[in-house]
């Protein structure tokens, strides 16, 4: 036996010496960490009492379909180069039965359409490319958002823009807890954001809404430290905020990282798809760094197109983003729904809950 799982089936016999009686509802914030948990298989040695539920902690699955629409039009348009991250060019808007409803479609079609896997990738290909305009679409949080804000402010080609569909995770874990139907006595905060952004920015789920809260990583281990940790302080009526992943985050996070957001970017009301408007919850440019908004640079017209920012009909993916339904509870899972052919955003990403569950072989009762 390992150590590490030596580790997991110390932190696990814990767990399960703890006198829990009644359900405790657990919300893991981050895609991430519902990855760990399902693949690792979690829930089913866990005690039945305690649920774990996939929350807002995709932003694939959040991204406006408007920010979708206008890279769409920026790639057809004929005049630019479009790059983004992989699991963007596969999430479908909303559009006529004929439309292009994806930037895979616009690339079939012909535009020039690109996947990549990291800013430096955006920034070699404006660079190989000096006669032509390149957009970099980036959805994120502030994880992912850190680096392009670095990438901007060390400098890039003229012939570079971005499309920010930035978000930060804590204004929509706020905006989730404000919710009566919520019905969450837990939390687990993303451990990667932490790293970024701090632990103490996690502090205002046990000072404002008195509820356990952890920041964990990825492995067995971490993520079994941090359910013990809110399960214990829950049954002991005692929340604060605990660092069950303190090799890597510290209390202020990265502050190198936060310099480089607060220089380039500022915070911004921010929609989110099939959820609606959350107040400071987006990044825009801020300042000089507007000249590289692709909003600006491209007068680009989206095509007209119906139920414009919902979910498609039948898709539950914003019910799940929020915790109100798991995956197997949206009418479309592994019916209309799958990941070859994704109707919602949240089978598409591998972040998103109903890919992760689906690829985990947990299929609709």
């Amino acid at each position: 036996m390992t150590e590490d799982m030596a580790a997991a089936r110390l932190w696990l016999s814990r767990i399960h010496e703890l006198p829990i009686r009644e359900s405790i509802a657990v919300m893991n914030v981050c895609g991430g960490h519902e990855r760990s948990l399902t693949m690792l298989g979690l829930r089913a040695v866990l005690p039945e009492t305690v649920r774990l539920i996939p929350g807002p902690g995709c932003p694939v699955c959040v991204c406006p379909e408007e920010d979708i629409a206008d890279a769409i039009a920026i790639a057809m348009s004929g005049n630019a180069t479009l790059v983004a991250f992989g699991d963007m060019l596969r999430v479908p808007m909303n559009a006529s039965k004929d439309a292009i409803n994806t930037l895979a479609g616009a690339r079939a079609a012909g535009a020039d359409v690109r996947p990549i896997s990291s800013p430096q990738e955006a920034l070699a290909t404006a660079r190989e490319h000096s006669e032509r305009q390149v957009v970099f679409f980036v959805a994120g949080f502030e994880t992912t958002i850190a680096p392009v804000a670095a990438m901007l402010a060390e400098g890039v080609p003229d012939n570079l823009s971005v499309l920010l569909a930035a978000r930060l995770t804590w204004p929509a874990v706020n905006m989730l807890l404000q919710d009566p139907e919520a019905a969450l006595d837990a939390l687990i905060a993303p451990g990667h954001v932490a790293t970024v952004m701090g632990a103490e920015e996690w502090r205002f789920i046990a000072d404002t809404y008195h509820l356990p809260v952890a920041v964990a990583g990825f492995t067995a281990v971490s993520l079994l430290a941090a359910l013990y940790s809110v399960l214990r302080q829950k049954l002991e009526n005692r929340p604060f905020l605990d660092n069950c992943y303190p090799e890597l985050v510290r209390p202020q996070g990265n502050q190198r990282a936060r310099r480089w957001l607060n220089e380039v970017l500022e915070v911004v009301p921010a929609n989110w798809r099939g959820i609606g408007v959350i107040p400071a919850s987006g990044f825009g440019l801020r300042g000089v760094w507007q000249r590289y908004d692709a909003r600006q640079r491209f007068e680009v017209l989206a095509a007209p197109r119906k139920r414009i920012g919902e979910m498609p009909p039948g898709c539950d993916c914003a019910a799940v983003v929020l915790g109100k339904r798991t995956p197997e509870q949206c009418r479309l899972y592994g019916k209309a729904c799958t990941p070859p052919h994704p109707v919602g955003p949240c089978m598409v990403s591998d972040e998103g809950a109903c890919h992760i569950w689906w690829q985990a072989g947990l299929r609709a009762a």
